[in-house]
């Protein structure tokens, strides 16, 4: 069971190795909130997915253009891809850690706010 594993784990690291890709961590946004807009520049050629998050008044927005950026600047530097021919393979974000608030309330009582924050993915491929 466990050399199966091991021989997909090194089938991942091959396959993603060839594709650039980036990562962000932390970021003050619910994962649902940032799941709107990801779901409009998934599988989007990279000029167009950069004009649809440039033009989007959403907080997710700046965040995830800079992330595109980093990811094409990886493919362009790291593994001498093409920048034209470049589209966003893969897309998402993940929950991050929960930070856990308290808000007073009426007869002495509190209530529980939750403040969620996000990581964010992004793999590239080529056409």
């Amino acid at each position: 069971m466990a050399s199966n594993t091991s021989k997909k784990g090194e089938l991942h690291r091959q396959r993603d190795e060839k594709r650039p890709h980036a990562h962000v961590r932390h970021i003050r946004i619910s994962p649902r909130k940032a799941r709107l807009i990801i779901d409009q520049v998934r599988g989007k050629d990279l000029d167009a997915a950069l004009a649809i998050l440039r033009l989007t008044p959403h907080a997710a927005s700046p965040v995830l253009y800079k992330l595109i950026e980093s990811a094409a600047a990886n493919a362009e530097n790291n593994l001498e891809m093409d920048r034209k021919g470049l589209y966003i393979a893969e897309i998402y974000a993940n929950p991050g850690p929960t930070i856990k608030r308290f808000k007073p309330r009426a007869r002495g009582s509190a209530s529980q706010i939750l403040r969620r924050t996000s990581h964010f993915s992004v793999v590239l491929d080529e056409r």
